[in-house]
C-alpha cells in the first residue's frame, strides 16, 4: 500500500514513500516513444522505398501523389494518425510522465512550483480536446489500410500469401483494435447515455468496454507493428530482405 505524502511539508522533485522502481515505467515509455518518433520521422522524410510488390507501407497509405507537392507523400496523411496518438488519453499519461514529469508517477512529487493547475484548459494542451475528431480521421484511414491488406493477397493477378501479407494484416488488425478500444469511441457508442433502449447497442458497448480495458496493450502493440510494417516493406524494397511466399 502506498502511503499518501504529507502535503504540509515542502516537497522536492521525486519525493515519495514508494519502495518500488517507480521510475522504470516512465523511463521505458520515454525510450519506446522516442525511438518510434525518430524512426517514423526518418521514414516519412525518405519519400521512397515504401512499396514492394503488392505491399504499401502504412506510413504512406493512402498514397497521394500530386504534381504540386514536392515533399514526401507521407506528410499528406501522417498528421492524422500522429494527432490521434498525440491526443490519445493513454498516450497523454505516458508522455506527461515520461517527458514532462507531470507527475513522474503516482504518489511521487513533481516538486512545489507554486503554479496554479490548469489541466488541459490552456494553450497548447487545450488541443487535446479534439481527440474525437482525430478518431474520425483515423477511422477513414483504416478503410484504406484494409484495402491494402486485400491487395497484399494479389501477386500479379494470382492469389497468394507472403510474409508481407501477414505483416500488413497484423498491423491493420492491431490498429483497428487500438481505434475501437479508444475512450472517445466508447463514449460515442454509449458512454454518453444514461440508459440503453436497444439491447444490441448495450452488447456492442460491453464489447467496446472490454477492449477499452486493454487499451494500453493495443496502443503499444499497434505502435510497434506499424513501425515494423514500414521497416519490413522498406527492407524488401531495398533488396535487404526477401519476402517469403507462404502460399
Amino acid at each position: 500500500m502506498v502511503t499518501i505524502l504529507n502535503q504540509s511539508k515542502k516537497e522536492t522533485f521525486g519525493t515519495t514513500q514508494r519502495k518500488d522502481l517507480w521510475w522504470l515505467e516512465p523511463l521505458v515509455y520515454a525510450i519506446g516513444l522516442g525511438l518510434f518518433l525518430l524512426y517514423a520521422t526518418w521514414a516519412a522524410f525518405q519519400g521512397k522505398n515504401y512499396e514492394f510488390g503488392p505491399y504499401l507501407s502504412p506510413f504512406y497509405s493512402p498514397l497521394l501523389i500530386f504534381d504540386w507537392w514536392h515533399f514526401s507523400p507521407a506528410f499528406l496523411i501522417l498528421w492524422i494518425p500522429a494527432g490521434f496518438r498525440a491526443t490519445c488519453y493513454y498516450y497523454r499519461k505516458a508522455y506527461y510522465r515520461s517527458y514532462f514529469m507531470d507527475p513522474p508517477a503516482c504518489a511521487v512529487s513533481e516538486g512545489c512550483s507554486g503554479e496554479k493547475y490548469t489541466g488541459e484548459t490552456t494553450f497548447p494542451f487545450i488541443f487535446q480536446n479534439i481527440h474525437r475528431y482525430f478518431l474520425l480521421g483515423a477511422t477513414v484511414l483504416l478503410f484504406f489500410l484494409w484495402s491494402d491488406v486485400i491487395k497484399a493477397f494479389n501477386f500479379n493477378g494470382q492469389f497468394g500469401v507472403g510474409v508481407g501479407t501477414v505483416v500488413l494484416f497484423a498491423n491493420t488488425f492491431l490498429l483497428t483494435m487500438y481505434s475501437l478500444s479508444c475512450h472517445s469511441f466508447r463514449h460515442l457508442i454509449g458512454g454518453c447515455m444514461d440508459s440503453f433502449k436497444c439491447g444490441y447497442q448495450f452488447k456492442i458497448y460491453e464489447k467496446i468496454s472490454c477492449a477499452n480495458e486493454h487499451h494500453m496493450f493495443w496502443a503499444w502493440t499497434s505502435l510497434f507493428m506499424v513501425g515494423f510494417a514500414d521497416f519490413y516493406i522498406r527492407m524488401c524494397s531495398m533488396g535487404v530482405w526477401t519476402d517469403i511466399r507462404l502460399l
